[in-house]
């Protein structure tokens, strides 16, 4: 089927819904679906005929993965990653997705079979109200009731998911809708919306920053291409700020800049969150400054910051939202990098040692902790940053394992980290095959928990089906290591559920047709690292290297033997404290 002319249109042919909706995918330049197939809509899958060669179907193992790869690829495009999943269990597999879309301002449009209109409101056969199921949790949920509206909802659909704060969308599609047949023209690409900001807002941004004796920025969110980057970077250089990056927003910031300052968020290093703390002025660009990101709004306090606050934002409702902030700007991050382009100091600034004190103690924690177990994490995952190529994409899910590449690691802008900060497990698999499938020449490696990997190694059979060569880690120390964490701060010595029994993972992915290996020793890991590499990229299929750790080795720099003593040491203290 080919593209209509918007000013010589084609005589219009009766249609199915199926059909019509693939086609406007198809001009809203769509070009990969992820999907677990269902007969609620199989009008679509068999119009997906009609566009070989343009949108490629990936038929996943699970709602969940497919949801995930859909948001990934949104993170990487900047497009609405789109996801078809069937009615009732389908929808509540895909819904972390839509979670995970939501909180990480992801643009993404899932589509979710439906009982027809003439069951509908009889509690038929897996019918669920996805308005009401998905209403919080998305930006629109909506329901398309007849066929010759299809084009419309699909362009608001699109325009919804990238407007303002990008987000998911949830259509739902009636069984008699996607069967129904219309004569209805298709509607032109939809055209994203920018928000710029006002030249008085950036005279104003201008004279806080002039002022500042300890000023710092931090990037996040989503929007960023290279050339925002390298623009903001250059503002930083003139402008004498040190730069983080928000809450596992690693890609948002080249770290190998000189004006680099880490990750900001849970488990910083204490001489970023004091840094963070003495700073007179944060500009936060793109970031909401969410929990994780403040340390549950410590280092930047709500309602009101102690720091003078400069926050640009691309939706205007999130502005004065949580902060009070003593400058908002309405912007998108590209427009935004690109409107500092001109703008110079306009007079001398004297703040350079405060951006080398800031670079020193980053470049300072990238050496490795010591350890005194025969496989060092933080070895590992040193050796791991400095052998992988610098665009290499990394992807996580959820866990205490992901402290490793997120500390020593130089992310090196776009497409170089794919990760959750909605913190969902299971992610990263799924991403990393989403990843190499949009980014085939780019080394993909995943960083997984035992626990996080399970949740979603079933993706495995994508991987050997599409010929997807990737890499993944396996952390594996038989514990669901955060909350074993968790429990020994706050209930020490009393550890229970929180242990299991695993597979052989190395032998796992070679029944996948994958390469496996087993690490036990950090001077093993290189070469099985370049032997892993090397075997994706030959031979297009996963390659694995389980590592194999003692389970007291929790995080960086931390141990739960040293979590629980320390646990026992305050509730020693309490007692002593009452008996007196």
């Amino acid at each position: 089927m080919h593209l209509t002319s918007i000013s010589n249109p084609a005589p219009l042919s009766r249609r199915n819904g199926g059909q019509i909706l693939m086609q406007q995918l198809r001009i809203h330049g769509t070009r990969r679906i992820f999907l677990v197939p269902g007969e609620s809509y199989l009008p679509c899958i068999d119009a997906l005929n009609e566009h070989r060669g343009v949108i490629e179907p990936i038929a996943c193992r699970q709602e969940s993965g497919a949801a995930y790869m859909a948001e990934s690829l949104g993170k990487l495009t900047g497009e609405p990653g789109i996801c078809f999943v069937t009615r009732g269990p389908g929808a509540t597999n895909a819904s972390i997705g839509v979670h995970t879309a939501f909180q990480d301002s992801t643009p993404m449009i899932l589509f979710i079979g439906q009982v027809g209109n003439d069951f509908y409101e009889r509690e038929a056969f897996q019918e669920i109200d996805y308005r009401r199921m998905f209403g919080q949790m998305a930006k629109w949920v909506a329901q398309i009731d007849r066929t010759d509206r299809i084009p419309e909802y699909i362009a608001r659909a699109f325009s919804v998911a990238t407007s303002g704060r990008p987000g998911p969308v949830v259509l739902a599609l009636p069984e008699d809708t996607l069967w129904g047949t219309a004569e209805v023209a298709g509607l032109p690409r939809y055209t994203r919306t920018y928000s710029h900001p006002g030249a008085e807002d950036l005279q104003r941004m201008v004279a806080l920053l002039e002022e500042a004796e300890r000023p710092f920025m931090i990037v996040g969110g989503t929007g960023w291409t290279r050339e925002a980057i390298s623009h903001l970077e250059d503002f930083a250089v003139r402008f004498q700020l040190p730069v983080g990056t928000a809450w596992r927003r690693l890609e948002c910031f080249d770290q190998r800049s000189a004006n680099a300052a880490g990750h900001v968020g849970w488990a910083m290093t204490p001489e970023l969150r004091q840094r963070l703390l003495d700073a007179d002025v944060i500009l936060a660009v793109g970031t909401r400054l969410g929990e994780a990101t403040t340390d549950g709004y410590t280092v930047i306090e709500s309602p009101m910051p102690k720091q003078k606050l400069i926050h640009v934002y691309p939706d205007a409702s999130e502005l004065g939202r949580v902060f009070l902030p003593t400058q908002a700007i309405v912007a998108d991050v590209a427009s935004f990098a690109n409107a500092l382009v001109p703008l110079s100091p306009r007079q001398p600034l004297e703040r350079m040692d405060w951006v080398r004190s800031a670079r020193a103690d980053y470049m300072a924690s990238l050496k490795p902790l010591p350890a005194k177990e025969p496989l060092s994490l933080d070895e590992v995952a040193s050796i791991a940053a400095k052998q992988l190529p610098h665009d290499a994409c990394i992807t996580v899910g959820a866990g205490n394992y992901a402290l490793y590449p997120h500390r020593y690691r130089e992310y090196a802008g776009p497409g170089t980290s794919l990760t959750p900060t909605v913190g969902s497990m299971g992610y990263g698999l799924p991403a990393a095959i989403s990843a190499k499938l949009e980014n085939p020449e780019r080394t993909v490696v995943c960083y997984a928990g035992d626990g996080c990997f399970q949740m979603n190694l079933q993706e495995l059979g994508v991987a050997l089906q599409y010929r997807v060569g990737i890499v993944v880690l396996v952390f594996n120390n038989g514990i669901w290591g955060t909350i074993r964490s968790h429990q020994e701060r706050e209930f020490p010595g009393r550890d229970i559920a929180l242990s299991f029994t695993n597979p052989n993972f190395a032998a796992l992915v070679r029944s996948y047709g994958g390469h496996g290996e087993v690490v036990e020793r950090t001077e093993d890991f290189s070469a099985a690292l370049a032997r892993a590499c090397s075997f994706a990229e030959r031979e297009k299929l996963p390659a694995l290297i389980e590592l194999r750790y003692d389970a007291d080795a929790i995080a960086p720099g931390e141990t739960l033997s040293g979590i629980r003593d320390a646990a026992y040491a305050r509730q020693k203290a309490a007692t002593s404290h009452i008996d007196a």
